[in-house]
């Protein structure tokens, strides 16, 4: 694998020539960009590219591991060589270049290379293009979101929560505005320091889309700039910020209910309640394999399916049955409309509304507004079992009790998307399994140096300013 620096060369080049020599595609880029760039057309294509580059990393590693490592779900280990068995044990190795710990650094890092050459060559073209200046921005908007997205993956995988130190001073990960060259050797951040780039990226956005209105799913909004500021806020423990946030997607977005809800994932449709999704069409079907398929990687733990007690949740009917041991399959990612082959695919959800409420009910929660908090968790149980709020009860002594009822509908309502072991790590949490567990480990105490993956030994063997995790990288 490569380093930060290759990666960048490489990641760039990924338009222009399907394979060659690291070095003949090091001499083609440096003629072939400025010209791929040079006009608005090139521009877009070049944000096209980025979009790709990041459902690549989406619908493999990076959506497994937080689901693998957390607490709901059980990895069918039937060999050593299973993919996803070290995430699953908590024995990554640093020299694992082929599986997670080296594919989610390089491939987040290919995606942030795509998105800076954008964001490079998009400035000049507004003074060659001045009536296309618009156009252009909306495309800059994009790619700040797609590059602060990319750096708050890539913290999430291999940096401890932002409140690991009282001053967020602890390593992040690598900020990177511009494509690194040959002789840079970056270092990592601090948390504050990478939270900070996040949100001004993410503000900057917000300012070019202006008051364009939402396109669709399958492209960066307004809408989902706030959902991910809204995310952001909420893991910085901003909590005034992640209620406003919450709120502003909330008031734009509708809750998906019946039919609708389910078509989200049974159908080829973004649904209604989608902010933010990625178009998996012509691309890997990684995900259906990994946790829908007739013999799926992984089943809902006994941990997942204990959460479920009311039989008319409508979320019940994103569950199968494997006829071989009787175990529950996730269905959202398993179409069954009708559709021909070249249709199939799967869709990553990476923002919707339905994350919003529970986001804005642990703020309000953690501000000392109890009511507010158990509103919205009313609200997204009202929708899975088809009643009105009103008909909603829920039960808590104190807020203690209101959290954990949070949680449990953070882990049936996300489950299966890529949420379950970082919501676990930034709350703060032991991470606790069920008795009947596949793992080798069963409970983990916070803090914890396992709570993050290692940074890549080629990474530290190339870069001699690279900090690798402590233990994991010992």
């Amino acid at each position: 694998m490569k380093s930060i620096s290759k990666i960048g060369i490489m990641g760039s080049l990924l338009l222009f020539v399907a394979s060659c020599d690291f070095l003949e595609v090091e001499t083609v880029g440096r003629t072939t960009m400025p010209n791929f760039f040079s006009d608005v057309p090139g521009l877009k294509a070049g944000l096209s590219g980025s979009y790709s580059k990041m459902y690549s990393y989406y619908s493999s590693e990076f959506y497994k591991y937080p689901e693998v490592a957390g607490n709901m779900v059980d990895l069918n280990v039937v060999s050593a060589d299973v993919e996803m068995i070290d995430q699953y044990n908590f024995t990554s190795d640093p020299q694992q270049e082929v599986g997670a710990v080296g594919y989610i650094w390089r491939k987040i890092l290919e995606a942030l290379a795509n998105v800076n050459n954008v964001l490079e060559y998009a400035p000049p073209l507004k003074d060659a293009y001045p009536n296309q200046k618009a156009e252009i921005e909306r495309v800059q908007a994009q790619a700040l979101f797609l590059r602060a997205l990319c750096h708050f993956d890539l913290y999430r995988t291999y940096a401890q929560p932002y409140n690991y130190t009282a001053d967020a001073s602890h390593p992040g990960v690598p900020v990177l505005l511009v494509t690194p060259g040959p002789d840079d050797l970056p270092s990592r951040a601090t948390a504050k320091q990478v939270f900070d780039q996040i949100i001004k990226d993410l503000q900057e956005a917000e300012g070019l889309f202006g008051d364009r209105p939402m396109q669709d799913a399958y492209h960066v909004s307004k809408e989902a700039v706030w959902a991910l500021l809204g995310r952001v806020y909420l893991y910085k423990g901003d909590w005034d910020n992640a209620i406003l946030y919450a709120t502003k997607t909330m008031e734009a977005v509708p809750l998906a209910r019946g039919d609708d809800y389910l078509a989200m994932y049974h159908g080829l449709t973004a649904g209604k309640e989608a902010i933010f999704r990625l178009n998996g069409t012509l691309k890997s079907k990684s995900l259906g394999i990994f946790f829908s398929s007739g013999k799926p990687m992984v089943h809902a733990a006994d941990t997942l399916m204990s959460l479920y007690t009311d039989p008319e949740d409508i979320r019940l009917q994103l569950f199968a049955t494997d006829d071989s041991n009787e175990q529950k399959i996730t269905t959202k990612y398993r179409i069954k409309t009708d559709y021909t082959p070249e249709q199939e695919r799967y869709d990553p959800f990476i923002l919707r509304v339905s994350e919003m409420y529970l986001n804005r009910a642990e703020a309000y929660l953690k501000k000392g507004d109890a009511p507010r908090a158990a509103g919205d968790l009313k609200a997204l149980l009202a929708r899975a079992l088809g009643k009105d709020v009103s008909e909603v009860r829920i039960d808590y002594a104190n807020n203690g009790e209101l959290l954990h009822l949070i949680k449990r509908e953070r882990a049936k309502e996300l489950c299966f998307e890529g949420h379950n072991f970082f919501d676990i790590v930034r709350m703060n949490d032991h991470l606790v399994r069920g008795e009947g567990t596949g793992s080798n480990v069963a409970f983990l105490p916070y803090p914890n140096d396992l709570f993050v993956l290692p940074i890549p030994q080629s990474e530290l063997n190339a870069n001699t300013n690279m900090q690798g995790n402590p233990t994991v990288n010992n």
